[in-house]
């Protein structure tokens, strides 16, 4: 077995935002004056929601796959699944004794229970995953260049799949900062005005991750087929997210006017663009993005989505909405980023 960068990076990425999710919303932190961990003794809720255990095994169930598969080769068989189990006990107690010191959230040693168990049945689907990684290897030599700089980009564009999960997001609207530069109301605008930001955010988000796609792409690789299967995996998230998160009738409202016709006009302007030189679509890539940000943090509000975001926060979803609420904020930069180092790289390589 040989290692894997791309499972290393993802391991890295995905424990770090387990910490950031324990702790949202990471203010109001008060002493108690006893100890952290006094909520091991405390007897559990007489209602447990089997939601609730669920999704928090399953968050720990993709640390565990993850982290087996990032130790390879130095640590494997019996030994990789106890350090990944002891991994995910030992990180879920350390965030419960934390949260204690949090008024927002509630330690549970359920919770260290469901977290440990996700982290077993993750490790043991890593030991089992040996039959996967050849095609997967395969795969990726096919479609994507060699080198870290893939990896980072297929990190990326995982991490734009996971933005889709906010259903108060505007389609593909990433980079609203809002929240951190809060200024006062402006005017009334009709919702033309709305349906027409809301098109071209979608739009000019759609093309620059297709750009993005292109731009680790094999030589050869059928690129358009990579951008149409990305989007339909996109828009099967954002559903399954307005379907759980609210009710599964619900599943299709992110499909507005200006998103519907965003997606299309940046479908079209995606499958055109990829075409372009490299370069060409680096720079295009990295406009797009921010014209798209600065168009996201200028939009109207949208009183169905605020009211929507209103009811989304109570309850079990507060910490995973500020998680996704992150992750989106600061998608759009550090892709910007990865697009300039790809044409700083080229310029050092000689290539054009």
């Amino acid at each position: 077995m040989h290692h894997s960068p791309l499972a290393r990076l993802l391991f890295a990425v995905y424990l770090l935002l387990i910490v950031y999710a324990s702790l949202y919303p990471l203010s109001g932190w008060r002493g108690h004056g006893g100890s952290p961990f006094e909520f091991l003794g405390t007897p559990w809720p007489r209602q447990i929601l089997a939601f609730d255990a669920l999704v928090n095994g399953a968050a720990y169930m993709v640390l565990g796959l993850l982290a087996v598969l990032a130790w390879r080769p130095r640590l494997q068989g019996t030994a990789a699944v106890v350090g990944a189990l002891l991994l995910g006990a030992g990180l879920s107690l350390a965030m419960e004794a934390a949260q204690s010191y949090l008024p927002a959230r509630t330690p549970s040693s359920l919770d260290v229970l469901c977290n440990a168990a996700g982290a077993l049945l993750g490790a043991l689907a890593g030991q089992r995953a040996s039959p996967w990684e050849q095609p997967l290897r395969q795969w990726r030599a096919r479609a994507l260049q060699p080198g870290a700089h893939a990896d980072f980009g297929l990190a990326l564009l995982g991490l734009w799949l996971f933005t889709q999960l906010n259903p108060a997001m505007l389609l593909f609207g990433a980079g609203d900062l809002r929240d951190l530069f809060a200024g006062p109301a402006g005017p009334a605008r009709g919702p033309e005005l709305f349906v027409a930001i809301e098109a071209v955010i979608a739009a000019a988000n759609l093309a620059a991750v297709a750009l993005l796609v292109s731009s680790i792409a094999a030589p050869g690789a059928p690129v358009r087929v990579m951008v149409l299967v990305l989007v339909l995996a996109a828009l099967a998230t954002k559903t399954f997210a307005f379907a759980v998160i609210l009710r599964a009738q619900d599943g299709l409202d992110w499909v507005t006017p200006g998103a519907a016709q965003g997606l299309v006009a940046g479908l079209a302007a995606a499958l055109l663009a990829v075409s372009l030189p490299r370069l060409a679509r680096l720079g295009l890539a990295a406009i797009l993005l921010m014209a798209a940000t600065v168009l996201v943090n200028l939009a109207p509000q949208n009183p169905y989505m605020a009211a929507m975001l209103k009811l989304w926060q109570q309850g079990h979803f507060l910490n995973f909405n500020g998680l996704t609420r992150l992750v989106a904020t600061l998608w759009p930069f550090a892709a910007a980023g990865f697009l300039i180092h790809l044409a700083g790289r080229r310029r050092d390589n000689g290539l054009g």
